[in-house]
């Protein structure tokens, strides 16, 4: 069985008044095919700042719309060979 890597790289900012984080998580698989998704936090203008919630947010936010898009991949190959085969 052959064992595989894939990494992603998440890429995290801030506005100037640490209001919304913009987190971007990129993909690039070994077929060539390369995922990216960006996703936000924003803070609510009463609450202190807290950069690590507004980090975690986004980038959680940023991997889950990451995931859906690698299920859908998925599902449309799987329609695709099936598809096929009832050539």
């Amino acid at each position: 069985m052959e064992n595989k890597q894939w990494n992603v790289q998440i890429f995290i900012s801030e506005d100037d008044q640490d209001a919304v984080t913009t987190a971007t998580a990129m993909l690039s698989a070994r077929d060539g095919r390369t995922y990216e998704s960006v996703a936000h936090a924003r803070r609510n203008p009463s609450d202190r700042p807290v950069p690590e919630i507004g980090d975690e947010l986004a980038a959680g936010r940023a991997l889950a719309d990451l995931a859906a898009r690698l299920i859908e991949d998925a599902a449309v190959d799987v329609a695709r060979m099936a598809a096929a085969r009832a050539r």
